[in-house]
């Protein structure tokens, strides 16, 4: 058995001349996938399109998958993120649409990019979410909505396993309202639901927040929680939650897709 020199690797793997991110959507059904299940998922598509990703070191190498921000178990989302390093340069489109197709339907490649400074997680500091509340009249929760922006601070208790966490989701919020409708529809409805919804919105309020990203990270449940804590809102079935995109937060209360370019006004702030 030949030896390893001293610093080197025992498996040497192709050193890695390329990164590339993915933005991807977590739909309908697999909502419910858990982030090791999607980490998992991910790691068997790679092999199956033949993309060449780069490998860790060691006796059991793993691709090098970066995660950043991933979605709650049972939330649906439209933006989600993953860099990979490749071994070669490979055009960004042709990798999106390999793991598009290698993929089971509900984890859509939707978008891809050559990773550029700064790092993928500093791109990131706030979400918009869309929470589909049944069962209540739209003017309670549009009562509920009121009071809770009326206050500076609402706390809410999260049980980990490491014990109870407060959080003020209060100052995590940046906006929330609940969407006019039309003839008891959302405006803005999309009957197909796509993003993991059911069709039907009778008796359905929906709401849109945008969160900054805090830790511990404020959940869709927290902001529920939130709403019960000023107003005792309880919503009669479960909640369904899709986060419709994250980015890094303007002076405009917008976000910035990670995938384009920094702002100009971030680069600089960021580079002082």
């Amino acid at each position: 058995m030949a030896r390893v020199k001293a610093g080197a690797a025992a498996n040497p793997a192709p050193p890695t001349v390329q990164r590339v991110r993915l933005r991807f959507a977590k739909r309908g059904r697999l909502r419910f996938l858990s982030h090791r299940d999607v980490a998992r998922s991910f790691e068997r598509a790679v092999r199956r399109a033949g993309v060449p990703v780069s490998h860790s070191h060691g006796f059991s190498p793993h691709p090098r998958l970066s995660w950043v921000g991933a979605a709650p178990t049972g939330a649906a989302s439209e933006a989600e993120y993953v860099e990979m390093g490749l071994t070669r340069e490979v055009d960004p489109e042709l990798v999106r649409e390999a793991m598009d197709r290698a993929l089971p339907d509900g984890l859509d490649v939707v978008a891809a990019a050559v990773a550029a400074p700064p790092a993928l997680a500093d791109r990131i500091d706030a979400a918009r979410w869309r929470l589909e509340i049944r069962g209540l009249d739209p003017a309670a929760v549009r009562s509920a909505v009121e009071r809770f922006l009326a206050e500076t601070s609402v706390v809410v208790t999260r049980v980990t396993p490491s014990g109870r966490k407060e959080i003020d989701v209060r100052a995590a919020v940046v906006t929330l309202s609940v969407e006019p409708q039309v003839n008891g529809t959302p405006a803005d409805h999309d009957p197909s639901g796509a993003a993991g919804s059911p069709g039907s919105v009778t008796d359905c309020a929906i709401l849109t927040a945008v969160v900054r990203l805090t830790t511990p990270t404020v959940r869709p449940d927290d902001v529920l929680g939130a709403l019960t804590v000023v107003a005792d809102l309880a919503p009669p079935v479960p909640v369904t939650a899709t986060r419709l995109a994250q980015g890094l937060l303007d002076d405009g209360g917008d976000l910035v897709d990670p995938l384009g370019a920094v702002p100009a006004t971030r680069a600089r702030s960021e580079g002082s």
